[in-house]
């Protein structure tokens, strides 16, 4: 941490770590105390106010001794955090040994609890910048910056333009030209556009709405160089076409085969051979369920398509260098343009003596809902909803002859009536068709198994206590008690959802994130986003967190969801934002604000009203000033193609440790999906993605397939795409800024050049270094060099270390020769990051914009924080999401809690942690039967199945006793 950053620290903070570190006399000897000392004389960060002297995630000398040693201290000049090098961060190996590193519960003093309260603590500062340097809502950026009404920006909850038009369909019912609130049935369930999730702003987060950016409008379109900063950036060494799309496919992402090793363009053995092979670099901790989770996820979260596709009109994908066509690539592909909403020069305003713009240059739209509402499934708008088929016998259920989905109706031509294109026909009927593949298969199926088996356990309530109150109630009528036999069809199937909804929110937050970030810190943090940390036993990480704002630690013995309610509502916009955000964090964001304890016993009576809806209903949501809905760097930061192999390794149930065959994912797309699903059955194809690793995430491990996929449906000369080339396109096409100043707006440290990517903490004759050094020198010849000129400043997002803002030399002498290290686009060098913490599947870079926006899809949902309650979920569904399924259902006997309840838990604690049995889990077991015996000794579903997860966050690559003659333990 550079001194001239440190505008404030926190004196009651800084004197209690002083006092704690002095009372272990024993260890004042240490050299990692003493630093302890020294930092703790220093205190805290307080927040800045100029965006350029932000934290960065680097910490001064004597505090990354205190929390890591001499390894945190060698690394500091480099350009990635360094909370990655602190005690306890990694496996086994960055604990430090000894007595004094058996740490106490609650206890910061021992290395191991200082490194990871260390890391959360450098967590939580990142995650309060990003909430206040980096929300721009293109419809209410003025109001964010310069306030409204004597209110600051921040602090905002309602605006203008996320009220409904006049010609909405509910315009009348929420208000109409008047104050617009929603209320009665609008307000019980998930509606199907998604407005009304938030009560007094409709329109936020539903189908239609403007991407949101996490960029400053002025930095996003690099490519034409409408300002002086991107001009002096690029010096017009880019643009749509330039460098090649496809020259960085072919000569970036190509996965390395082997001569006659049979994989044949992805494409594989015609009988599908199990002796063929489609080398690719494999992530030891992480399974092929894992990889189509993620898209899995992405069709619910967002779609720049029209139902499923683009603008009308073919354009050129690059292969215009000799280089690139040497190496294969196709001329003859073609894209449709991307849709746009806004275009043209945006209006401006004033403030602070500078002049900003209202928008972007351009805007596109999120044409699904912004939602965690299973949409994929459920559908998004009145098309998607006529493609879903509900059971004729029991329209609370999904229809599943067999137990699996059925078809798309087969249309002569795409129309309102038969909403189904033509490159869709043969596929399971949903929602959200578009890109369909033998993972969106799998998922599909398993939830609407899951939505159904929901409501038949419901059914059985209705059956065996009619009478009995289901947790439900009609706003219309608050006081009237809904017995089960009282819920109709069309509610008990938005129940439904609302249980899928969250149950998938769940395994996503808790589950797979854990899985895809592995190691202590984010299995911490990512709980706490779930759980929360205060309103469970004091832990380490909950008082680490408290510290930050240790001028309220008065009030932190009351309950810790109140405290946060009470600052979202505050004038004042670090209490709204900065505050609210750790002790949110303490109460865990899902279901806060969902009660509201009164009396003096307060313990025992909720008084919270779903009669009261701005204040009960209403009130958990935050959206920190700015109108929720994903950012246009969000979807940049999630083209994970790389995690998809070329060949499925098919098992089956019967002979799990056998490959009986290798599947090309080319041949399970659209159509073929379903018939290998029906045709192979759903337990395989389980087993199969189970087991498997993924690809990792790096350059020169794509799939090759994707490098030459059928497109049959756009009329191109070669009827093919290669996808890589398209998302390069795509990100410049809609205006995300390229790699180094992206990570500079979202306050992470430039890189200098190329060779700023290879992993230095390798030694220099390591094989992984080696060919990190090879891929360095493959970007230089690319990108290219140029002779610098310090006279151009190109961002003022920050700042060097002199306190001059960066220029075109990057530190480096002027004239000197430099890499073109600020062309480099935004994917290419995410998936060059070699440099990452223990366990990480993805790089900082994209994990700086999950931070930000995996808590805000949270905050700003209801139905996750105040509405998380049984007169919406039912007091089944409330209980079903509590304890992933119904307890009677646990596979273990059940454990009984301090406070005399019951849970289900696994046998055997996971990396230190007494765990429950996972969420999705317990969704196989209840819905994949027969795979029993093969799950249970799994403790995360995303883990390869058969892995031994050994001790403390291994990533060893070794098999569980039972699976020891499993090939893929061979390599």
């Amino acid at each position: 941490m550079r001194k001239s950053q440190v505008i404030k620290r926190t004196p009651v903070a800084a004197l209690f770590t002083l006092l704690c570190v002095a009372t272990t006399n024993d260890v004042l000897a240490d050299d990692d105390t003493r630093s302890c000392l020294k930092a703790a004389a220093e205190g805290f960060l307080e927040i800045p106010d100029d965006r350029s002297k932000r934290f960065l995630g680097k910490v001064e000398e004597d505090t990354a001794r205190c929390r890591g040693g001499e390894k945190a201290a060698q690394y500091r000049d480099r350009p990635w955090v360094d909370w990655q090098n602190y005690y306890a961060t990694g496996d086994g190996r960055s604990l430090k040994e000894g007595r004094e590193a058996k740490t106490k519960l609650g206890d910061h003093l021992f290395p191991n609890g200082r490194g990871i309260d260390g890391a959360l603590l450098d967590l939580e500062y990142q995650r309060i910048e990003l909430i206040k340097f980096n929300l721009f809502d293109p419809n209410t950026y003025d109001n964010y910056l310069a306030g409204r009404d004597g209110l600051p920006g921040a602090t905002l909850k309602q605006w203008d333009e996320m009220r409904l038009p006049a010609d909405h369909e509910h315009y009348t019912a929420v208000g109409g030209a008047d104050e617009q609130v929603c209320r009665g049935d609008l307000i019980t369930h998930r509606t199907l556009t998604g407005i009304c999730n938030d009560l007094q702003n409709p329109l936020m987060g539903s189908s239609g709405m403007p991407f949101n950016r996490n960029m400053q409008f002025e930095a996003t379109f690099p490519r034409l160089g409408l300002t002086e900063l991107t001009r002096n950036r690029h010096a017009g060494r880019i643009d749509l076409l330039k460098p090649d799309p496809q020259l960085i496919s072919r000569k970036l992402f190509t996965r390395t085969q082997s001569p006659g090793n049979g994989c044949k363009d992805g494409m594989g053995s015609p009988d599908f051979s199990a002796d063929v092979d489609c080398e690719y670099m494999k992530a030891p901790f992480f399974n092929v369920l894992a990889a189509f989770w993620i898209q899995f996820m992405t069709h619910d979260w967002f779609s720049h398509t029209a139902e499923g596709r683009n603008t009308p009109g073919l354009e050129p994908v690059g292969c215009t260098s000799d280089q690139a066509q040497t190496l294969g690539c196709r001329a003859g592909d073609r894209r449709e343009p991307s849709l746009f909403q806004a275009s043209g020069e945006p209006q401006t305003f004033d403030h602070g003596g500078e002049r900003h713009a209202k928008r972007p240059l351009k805007t596109t739209g999120n044409l699904v809902t912004a939602w965690w509402d299973a949409s994929q499934i459920y559908g998004h708008d009145t098309p998607s909803q006529k493609r879903v088929q509900r059971d004729p016998n029991d329209s609370a259920k999904l229809l599943a002859p067999n137990n699996y989905l059925p078809l798309l109706p087969t249309c002569a031509s795409y129309s309102e009536d038969c909403p189904v294109q033509p490159q869709w026909r043969g596929q399971e009927a949903t929602g959200f068709p578009d890109n369909w593949n033998i993972g969106m298969s799998f998922y599909h199926n398993l939830f609407a198994r899951e939505h159904n088996y929901f409501v038949d356990r419901f059914r059985e309530l209705q059956q065996r206590t009619p009478d009995e109150d289901s947790g439900l109630r009609d706003p219309n009528d608050p006081e009237r008690v809904i017995a089960y036999k009282d819920v109709g069809d069309e509610r008990l199937f938005q129940v439904a959802r609302l249980v899928v909804s969250a149950e998938i929110a769940k395994i996503h937050t808790i589950e797979w994130t854990t899985q895809l970030l592995y190691d202590e810190p984010l299995h911490a943090a990512m709980n706490a986003n779930w759980f929360g940390l205060f309103n469970q036993k004091e832990s380490r990480v909950s008082q680490i967190l408290r510290r930050i704002v240790s001028e309220n630690e008065g009030l932190l013995s009351r309950k810790t969801d109140s405290l946060a309610g009470l600052l979202a509502d505050s004038e004042n916009a670090k209490k709204a934002n900065s505050a609210y955000s750790v002790l949110a964090s303490g109460a865990g964001i899902f279901g806060i604000g969902n009660s509201k304890p009164s009396g003096i016993l307060w313990w025992k009576h909720d008084a919270w009203d779903i009669d009261d809806l701005l204040g009960d209903v209403n009130g958990g949501i935050n959206h920190f000033g700015s109108p929720f809905n994903f950012p246009e760097e969000f979807t940049s930061v999630y083209r994970l193609h790389a995690l998809v192999p070329d060949l499925i390794e098919f098992r089956d149930k019967a002979d799990p440790n056998a490959i009986q065959a290798k599947i090309p994912v080319a041949k399970t797309v659209r159509g073929g999906a379903t018939e290998f699903m029906q045709g192979r059955g759903i337990d395989n194809w389980a087993l199969s993605m189970g087991r498997q690793r993924l690809g990792v995430l790096h350059l020169r491990n794509l799939p090759v397939f994707l490098q030459n996929l059928p497109m049959p449906h756009l009329d191109s000369p070669s009827k093919k795409l290669d996808i890589v080339a398209l998302d390069i396109i795509r990100d410049r096409e809609r205006g995300v800024p390229r790699f180094n100043e992206f990570r500079r707006q979202i306050g992470l440290k430039l890189l200098t050049s190329f060779d700023d990517f290879v992993d230095v903490r390798l030694d220099e004759n390591d094989p992984w270094r080696k060919h990190q050094e090879e891929t360095v020198q493959m970007l230089r010849e690319v990108y290219g060099t140029h002779t610098c000129d310090k006279r151009k400043i190109i961002s003022v997002v920050q700042r060097n270390a002199d306190g001059s803002f960066i220029d075109d030399c990057l530190g480096h002498p002027d004239g000197t020769l430099v890499d073109n290290v600020e062309d480099i686009d935004n994917m290419v060098g995410w998936l060059a990051e070699y440099t990452r913490p223990h366990g990480f599947a993805i790089s900082e870079t994209q994990f700086h914009i999950f931070i930000l926006n995996a808590s805000r899809r949270l905050f700003s949902d209801r139905f996750f924080t105040s509405s998380y309650r049984p007169e919406f979920y039912s007091t089944l569904g409330y209980d079903w999401l509590q304890h992933n399924g119904p307890l009677a259902e646990c596979p273990y006997p059940l454990s009984e809690r301090i406070d005399g309840t019951n849970a289900c838990l696994e046998p055997e604690q996971d990396n230190g942690h007494v765990a429950e049995v996972s969420p999705l889990k317990r969704v196989l077991l209840r819905n994949l039967p027969d795979l029993t015996q093969e799950l249970l000794p799994v403790k995360n579903v995303f883990d390869p199945w058969a892995r031994d997860r050994g001790e403390y966050y291994s990533l060893d690559w070794r098999p569980r006793p039972d699976a020891a003659s499993d090939p893929a333990f061979a390599n």
